[in-house]
């Protein structure tokens, strides 16, 4: 597309894919697995198996690369392949800084199957950047992984500290974004060198696909080895689902715009009620991270909130039995608004609290979304 548009722009037209042949201005489907060999046993036009490439997957890439301000994208079957990937592309043995508040998925990887594979983790209060430099060993560590804002809790790391902490110490700095999106945040901007998505949340944001995404600044050897793992693992999105990745990224702008708005009245509006012990909440000027977020953030503080009800565990479950129109569900980032008690899910070990929701805003209205939690605290 023409150079300095908008990411806005960008997203809505789908980085300029269309199909050439037809003038149809919805691109085509690529579903082949296998590709035509030159007459010289090359492959000129760059594709050759579906388990490495694939046309429709490259269009993804190219919108998240120019949302995200990137060199290089990959797209990959899910927000764990994503991550995984993200890891073992890394040297080994390779030693690895992480967040104690992260996706419990990634974090549960991370303690049971990656020493096993070489890698080393040491978990950090990501929010407190003197203990990731305590944590990093100069010379050893490869990686610091931070999420931000970070699912449950919703804290906040401050990327560029991070960023500095990492490189000092001959590191790269990871951000997992899922939760800000291109549109709130861009944290290769703010000094890190990969960003990671689940694509199933915000990206799509129908809760029909499952897909993750990695932006790299730069086409470097860690890049390389991230490409071949995709490819020797198989885990590259299918062209169904990326289709369909590409369609909701058209949406982005305007669903994100509308959460982030909703999020934020919904948790003022919590903040004060006498049957809520705390509202989590970044955009709040009493979150802890209110000011750093302020900063690294732009136009809005997420769709993600949590409350901890006033009762404990029992009364956190029971506001969950009694809601209406927030649905309980696991995920993120669709339309429809979720309703989650976390602790339950993560089991033993979250750093969840009992008595904590975790709350997706969707796309319902605001006033009814308020309404159905009132009606569900109260009778729980």
């Amino acid at each position: 597309m023409t150079k300095n548009l908008s990411p806005e722009t960008v997203a809505a037209q789908a980085g300029g894919a269309m199909d050439e042949e037809t003038g149809g201005i919805v691109p085509p489907l690529h579903v082949t697995t296998t590709f035509l060999r030159d007459p010289d046993n090359q492959y000129r036009r760059g594709y050759s198996y579906g388990r490495a490439d694939n046309a429709t997957v490259r269009q993804v890439e190219n919108v998240m690369t120019q949302l995200e301000g990137g060199a290089v994208s990959l797209v990959l079957a899910s927000g764990m392949a994503a991550a995984t990937t993200a890891f073992l592309a890394l040297g080994r043995p390779a030693h690895v800084v992480a967040p104690n508040v992260m996706y419990w998925g990634l974090r549960k990887w991370l303690l049971e199957d990656a020493p096993g594979l070489g890698i080393e983790a040491t978990f950090v209060d990501a929010s407190d950047t003197a203990a990731i430099r305590a944590a990093v060993r100069p010379g050893r560590t490869s990686l610091v992984w931070v999420e931000t804002p970070a699912n449950p809790l919703w804290t906040i790391t401050d990327i560029e500290e991070a960023a500095r902490i990492a490189h000092d110490a001959g590191a790269l700095l990871a951000v997992d974004a899922t939760v800000p999106t291109p549109v709130l945040m861009n944290p290769l901007a703010l000094g890190a060198d990969i960003v990671m998505h689940s694509a199933t949340k915000y990206l799509n944001g129908h809760s029909d696909v499952v897909a993750g995404a990695l932006v790299f600044a730069r086409k470097d050897a860690h890049f390389e080895r991230a490409v071949r793992t995709r490819g020797t693992l198989g885990a590259i999105l299918g062209p169904f689902e990326a289709a369909l990745l590409l369609r909701g990224l058209r949406t982005l702008h305007v669903r994100v715009r509308h959460q982030c708005a909703s999020a934020l009245a919904i948790a003022r509006h919590f903040a004060r009620h006498p049957r809520v012990e705390a509202v989590l909440y970044p955009g709040l000027e009493t979150h802890p991270g209110h000011a750093i977020a302020a900063r690294q953030m732009r136009g809005g503080f997420g769709g993600m909130l949590s409350v901890r009800v006033k009762g404990g565990e029992s009364a956190a479950i029971a506001t969950a039995a009694n809601v209406k129109l927030w649905k309980r569900a696991t995920s993120l980032g669709g339309i429809e608004s979720l309703v989650e008690h976390r602790a339950s899910i993560e089991g033993p070990g979250t750093p969840c609290p009992p008595d904590l929701l975790r709350l997706s805003v969707g796309l319902e209205s605001t006033d009814d979304l308020i309404g159905d939690l009132e009606q569900a605290i109260g009778a729980g």
